[in-house]
């Protein structure tokens, strides 16, 4: 994950660069300014990744502090409008990857309300990680592990979206756990997502 700051004024070649033998591979941006973000996607393109992900599931202080992460997740609208901008500024897939809410959000509302705003802006996937984000009171570290997972909301999510690609995340140990719980879900390779693209 890199900040868009990073991506805008950094040093690129160290910060982008991958060998050909990663592919596929996506690059995930901080960030909340729409226009940074087309910006820094296009970067991200020209650089040859497959996928440009947009971060709304971290949640530290540092990361707040920039307006971006899971404290996103308050602002549907924003991050429609940072999806949108940056869907019209490439032709590889953008997605975003999520928390089902946070602090005291019920998570049924928010993240349904925040799907169809995404969704609405034409994003290519969601990847939910199935737990809150706790904003105040928890670590980042505590974040990936005391909150309780709910993949059956994600499922109930996907049954409600079956046009939109929704991938699970969160709390999966092995390859078996997570073939078995994303059962009904979608795991799309970047060849799907560019179809999904188009």
């Amino acid at each position: 994950m890199l900040t868009t700051g990073a991506v805008l004024r950094g040093d690129r070649e160290r910060l982008l660069g991958f060998d050909p033998s990663e592919h596929p591979v996506a690059l995930q941006l901080g960030g909340s300014d729409p226009a940074q973000l087309s910006q820094a996607a296009r970067i991200g393109e020209d650089f040859g990744y497959d996928e440009i992900n947009l971060n709304v599931g971290c949640p530290s202080d540092r990361v707040q502090e920039g307006r971006f992460g899971a404290c996103l997740m308050a602002e549907p609208a924003l991050v429609a409008d940072c999806v949108a901008a940056m869907k019209a500024s490439v032709k590889v897939p953008v997605t975003v990857k999520c928390r089902i809410g946070i602090d005291e959000q019920d998570p049924e509302q928010a993240l349904f309300a925040f799907t169809g705003a995404v969704k609405a802006a034409k994003a290519d996937a969601l990847i939910v990680h199935a737990r809150k984000a706790w904003l105040k009171g928890l670590s980042p570290r505590d974040n990936r592990d005391v909150p309780p997972l709910d993949y059956a909301l994600v499922r109930r999510l996907k049954a409600a979206h079956l046009a939109l690609a929704i991938v699970l995340n969160g709390g999966l140990a092995s390859i078996a756990q997570a073939r078995a719980e994303a059962a009904g879900l979608d795991c799309p390779s970047s060849d799907k997502l560019r179809q999904l693209a188009v």
